[in-house]
């Protein structure tokens, strides 16, 4: 179930800067704060020229609709209750210090770490697939400061909101967790059609999550605060009516406005 340092290293090779205690990919913490003001078409453009173009998952319920954030997955997966699994799973939570009482899914609550994102993949489960609700909820939000993102379900939705996170999920339900065996942790899982990397950064935007290799991290990054540096002089020239619209929503601007906006960075820098 909790795969080695040496394993998680083995399956994300093209990283090659800091790592987390357990071999995530650990993405610098100003690469996180930066992608803040990225949008999921930002991320979507590297990441499809890159050929990653399926890392991207709308249609969720938010906790706290608009909140964006950035994080470190922390991945894990569920699958449908087998007795003999399960007693396998539970054998080796307990060699490694979890309390064979204790619920599996805090298990990997009490994994995480400040800046990480709880990716879970309990197969879109909401009816007893609710792998947080308030309490653990709140464990989540103070443990990381980011959130999670669940394929399945919640509950307690109430206090949800209320957190200093976001939380997306695919429905509400009052049920709880139950007949799931928490399979995988830090290990691949799909998410709405997107394989996740333990240490993918997870951009959450009002829109929905994209799931970004680590390696293409500082390439979005980029591309982002270029992006946006463009749209601020393209809107503020439509404003003072020098161009319209028309010459400026395009994906190529004629010479002459590509001058002027080259000009006009010598004093406005990216």
């Amino acid at each position: 179930m909790l795969p080695s340092y040496e394993v998680i290293v083995a399956l994300t090779p093209l990283w090659e800067g800091e790592r987390s205690d357990d071999g995530r990919p650990r993405v610098p913490d100003d690469d996180l704060a930066a992608l803040a003001g990225a949008t999921a078409e930002h991320a979507w453009s590297i990441l499809d020229h890159a050929g990653y173009p399926r890392q991207y998952v709308g249609g969720w319920v938010q906790s706290s609709p608009g909140r964006a954030f950035a994080g470190r997955a922390l991945t894990c997966g569920f699958v449908p209750y087998r007795p003999d699994l399960n007693e396998a799973v539970v054998r080796d939570g307990r060699a490694h210090g979890f309390t064979e009482g204790g619920r599996q899914n805090t298990w990997v609550i009490e994994s995480l770490g400040a800046g990480d994102c709880f990716v879970a993949d309990i197969f879109g489960k909401v009816f007893n697939g609710t792998v947080v609700g308030d309490n653990l909820g709140t464990a989540v939000a103070t443990r990381t400061g980011v959130g999670a993102v669940i394929d399945g379900g919640v509950r307690d939705l109430t206090g949800l909101r209320e957190l200093e996170a976001n939380f997306y999920f695919r429905d509400t339900d009052p049920s709880p967790i139950r007949e799931v065996v928490l399979n995988t942790v830090n290990a691949a899982v799909t998410i709405g059609g997107a394989t996740v990397l333990p240490g993918d950064v997870v951009l959450g935007t009002e829109l929905g999550v994209t799931f970004i290799p680590p390696h293409l991290v500082a390439a979005v990054v980029q591309e982002s605060k270029k992006t946006a540096h463009r749209d601020r002089f393209g809107k503020l020239r439509i404003s003072e009516r020098i161009y319209t619209t028309t010459e400026i929503d395009t994906g190529t601007w004629a010479e002459h406005i590509e001058a002027d906006y080259t000009a006009w960075t010598k004093d406005n820098p990216i």
